[in-house]
């Protein structure tokens, strides 16, 4: 049994989100929560919205509690980079990438090998 979240176009870079994910990644439910809470990173609130969405999907299609739940896949994939301009001196245009993300969060009773 395993219940699934997912959030798209999230306008923060894959990179960033992997350095958080990467901490709760196998852990339980609740020892994930604990840890996200208290992380100093803004990805963490990112990633703690869309494991609570992943958890009340699991508590509404099987009926499990979050204490039984584990993480068992979760990762960040790049979506798309919006090309943006900055200007600089003397008439020149530097270009600036706006990188989003994607982000998929699956809980289940067993972890997946």
């Amino acid at each position: 049994m395993e219940a699934k979240a997912k959030q798209t176009d999230i306008k923060m870079t894959a990179r960033k989100l992997r350095r958080v994910i990467n901490e709760v990644r196998g852990k339980s439910v609740i020892e994930a929560q604990d840890m996200l809470r208290f992380m100093p990173y803004f990805a963490a609130r990112v990633v703690e919205k869309n494991l609570k969405a992943a958890v009340a999907n699991a508590q509404e299609q099987y009926g499990v509690g979050a204490e039984s739940l584990r993480v068992s896949q979760i990762f960040a994939d790049e979506s798309t980079t919006y090309k943006r301009a900055r200007t600089r001196a003397q008439g020149r245009m530097y270009s600036r990438m706006k990188r989003t993300s994607h982000l998929t969060v699956v809980v289940s009773d067993t972890i997946k090998k």
